[in-house]
């Protein structure tokens, strides 16, 4: 989008979409805007070959379109892999409303969101993500059918993030086990940046097997509760990065490994909850191969909250979806074995697997 006060002459020498680095052959990109409730929202629909797109909402304050954009992509495309490696019969979508979650909420603005997905006939499915509740998720269901995790009381499975946190669990006591030849994590030292509502069940589930655990968030009065509650501490050194611990847990926003960490890292398995935690899958994931780093690819080991609202759909219970998500555990382990095999990073494993998946299904629907 382009501003009032923005000229032909300052616009970047690039297609606004198709430009983007993160653009990887995207279905359709909807951009949404409603006058009377203020609402800017971008959805984006990355691939529908195995079902309809799935994927949360985020809201953010960012701090300009464009990141708002190129968020939306990597987000979408992201969904497309993590349902692909799950068996899930879904394909990729994302949604994201430029807007601070803690001031600009409104019953007209959700339902004006919900307008524009449900014009969208099915094709997109949303669900909540970084900055949206489900009371958030209730309130775009007023409009439309086209939405998960909506409250227990209306039908709906609730709050994805204990499952997900659930699932990261399970990615990360595969990686432990790949990497230590235990998946016991009593008394490793664990550092998990972010202590949402997803980093904060996870932190419990850890705390509760004996692990040494350190927590790293923006909000300090959020490390004080969290802190008192599990019994963990909170860190206090100058760089996260460089902490000498056995496991990382990036569990807030991504690109936490980029050019400016990737080096630094001391951690030697890293797994946690954020998407997209490589900044440069390529670059970054051959870095920490050749390290010696075992990365757990986050749209695998995340995948927990999708399969949980993927009930909504599917019709199956509760206990089958805690079934699919302890089985991540399993397949973090497949994935590792064939990355081995086939002197791959983990990420580009994951990726060929899931990547596999969509092209069989494809070749399905073409006979």
């Amino acid at each position: 989008m382009v501003t009032e006060l923005t000229t032909v002459a300052e616009l970047p020498k690039i297609d606004p979409v198709f430009g983007q680095v993160s653009y990887d052959n995207h279905e359709q990109i909807v951009f949404c805007h409603d006058k009377d409730t203020g609402l800017k929202a971008i959805i984006g629909i990355h691939n529908t070959v195995l079902g309809p797109a799935l994927g949360g909402t985020r809201m953010w304050k960012y701090q300009n379109e464009w990141e708002a954009l190129n968020d939306v992509l990597r987000l979408s495309r992201g969904m497309t892999y993590k349902s692909a490696i799950s068996g899930l019969d879904l394909g990729g979508g994302k949604a994201v409303i430029i807007a601070d979650s803690k001031k600009d909420k409104s019953p007209e603005l959700f339902h004006a969101f919900g307008k524009f997905v449900h014009s969208l006939s099915g094709k997109y499915i949303t669900a909540e993500d970084v900055g949206i509740d489900t009371p958030d998720m209730d309130l775009v269901h007023d409009v439309t059918p086209y939405v998960t995790g909506i409250s227990e009381s209306r039908g709906g499975s609730g709050n994805p993030s204990p499952v997900t946190a659930y699932g990261v669990y399970m990615g990360m006591k595969a990686a432990a086990k790949y990497k230590f030849g235990s998946d016991n994590l009593e008394g490793k030292k664990i550092l998990v940046q972010g202590i949402g509502h997803v980093g904060e069940t996870l932190v419990s589930h850890l705390a509760k097997e004996g692990a040494l655990v350190q927590i790293a968030d923006i909000n300090e009065e959020r490390l004080a509760e969290v802190s008192k509650q599990y019994g963990v501490s909170i860190y206090t050194g100058e760089n996260l990065y460089s902490a000498e611990v056995d496991i990382y847990s990036p569990c807030a926003l991504g690109a936490t490994i980029n050019d400016d960490t990737v080096h630094k890292i001391q951690a030697k398995v890293i797994a946690g909850a954020a998407n997209n935690q490589l900044a440069n899958e390529n670059i970054h994931g051959q870095i920490l191969k050749e390290r010696g780093i075992v990365y757990a690819p986050d749209f695998l080991i995340n995948a927990g909250g999708i399969i949980n609202v993927y009930a909504e759909i599917a019709k199956y219970d509760k206990a089958e979806s805690l079934r699919r998500t302890e089985n991540i555990y399993n397949t973090t382990l497949e994935i590792f074995d064939y990355a081995e095999k086939n002197n791959l990073t983990n990420q580009k494993a994951a990726m060929a697997i899931a990547e596999n998946r969509i092209e069989q299904r494809k070749k399905e629907n073409t006979k």
